[in-house]
Parts: structure tokens; sequence; C-alpha cells
């Protein structure tokens, strides 16, 4: 057993290799919840999807895109239009100003589609890194891991990062995960975050992961611990 040193606890190249199997063989085709047709309804509802459920965002986006699918339509509602269409989502008054300033740009500078750089989408009003990936990733098949609540959470508790903040969990999942499968290993996260690895009461006795996992060795060892000191 040797130690990891980005994330600085007893993970081998080995140990990474096979949590990485495990998940794609679990997760395997697994993509985002998110229903959309095109690379702009996809930025919408990632923009949407903050601070509120995939599910509650497919309720709220079948009507919006329906009346106004693309950003040419979309710039031409009021802010007070759009609020109505979102309003059950959560910051909906914040992120109906966004998504009208993020139509208007798209349709003038971009023709209605996204722009292919980072860069470029978090210039956009309402757009952060995590978001940006999102759209990056799987509209314009660009190699990115983006670190939501599911992949900040299972990333750390595994032991596949060591971080207290998203950003240096991205780079440590960077550095962890081989670059060809950054994409996919952000789905594979998220639905174990969602299916077994909740962050109230995670299912680890059903766990595929945990005869690796370093939360549940930790825990394990604590539960031995306690039993020892009872008797």
């Amino acid at each position: 057993m040797t130690y990891n040193k980005l994330t600085g606890k007893e993970l081998s190249r080995r140990q990474i290799n096979e949590i990485l199997k495990i998940l794609e063989e679990t997760y395997n085709g697994a993509e985002t919840a998110l229903k959309y047709k095109t690379p702009f309804q996809l930025l919408i509802s990632t923009m949407l999807a903050a601070q509120s459920t995939d599910k509650r965002v497919n309720i709220v986006t079948e009507k919006l895109f329906k009346d106004y699918p693309d950003a040419a339509s979309m710039r031409r509602m009021s802010e007070e239009q759009i609020r109505e269409y979102i309003k059950t989502v959560g910051l909906y008054k914040a992120k109906a100003k966004n998504i009208l300033n993020v139509s208007e740009i798209l349709d003038e500078k971009y023709g209605g589609d996204i722009p292919a750089t980072r860069e470029e989408l978090m210039a956009l009003p309402g757009v952060g890194r995590k978001t940006a990936n999102v759209v990056l990733s799987i509209a314009k098949n660009v190699p990115a891991i983006a670190v939501d609540t599911h992949v900040f959470r299972v990333s750390n508790r595994i032991g596949l990062a060591r971080a207290k903040d998203v950003l240096n969990t991205e780079k440590q999942l960077m550095e962890s995960i081989p670059k060809e499968k950054w994409s996919q290993a952000h789905h594979w996260l998220i639905w174990h975050g969602r299916k077994i690895c909740r962050a109230r009461n995670p299912l680890c006795t059903e766990c595929p992961l945990n005869r690796i996992c370093l939360y549940y060795r930790q825990n394990e060892k604590e539960d031995e611990g306690a039993a020892i000191a009872e008797k």
C-alpha cells in the first residue's frame, strides 16, 4: 500500500484504477438527466439547475423550450415573462435576468450557438466554472470534469481527491483520472452520489466500492474501536 501524493491518503494507482473500473461497469452509459435538444438548451438547463433538481428543471424547460426553443426567440421575451416560466426553480429572479442577457449575447455574437471555450462561456452572465465544464463536456466533446455537490462529496469520500473546495477537487480529479475518462467519470460520480453515496445515510454496505473506499474503511475502524472500548 502506498500513499497517493495527490490525495495524501492511502490509495495506490492500482486502487484508483480499480475504483474507476467499478464505476464504469456500474454506471456505463450514464449521462445528464437534463432534457435538451440543442447546446443552447443544455446551457439554459444547466444554468437553471443550480440550487435546484434536474427533475424540477425538466418540468420547467419542457414548456419553456417548446415556446422559445432558441436564443433568437428567447431574447424577445421580457424578464418578467421568463420569470413566469421558471418561478418554481430556485433563485428564479436572478436566473431570469441572466437567461435573457445570455440569449441576447449568444444570438448576436455566436449566431445562437454556444462558445467552445471555458473562458468564453464563463464570460457569460450567470455561467460559472461548473456550468461551463458541463456544457463543454456534453455539447462540445471537450474533456472536462464538472464538480457539483455529488462529485465533490463522492470523490473526497472515496479518496480520489482530498480537497476542501471545488476547484482543488477538480484539479486533483484531473490528475487521478485519465483525461479520456474525465467527461464520463463526471457522470459516474454524480450517479453514484445519487444512488448510493448519499449526503445523509450513504448505503455503504451496498456500495461496490466499500472495500476500497477510504470513508468506509475509516468508519469500520472507528466502529471496531468503539466496540472494543465497550468491552
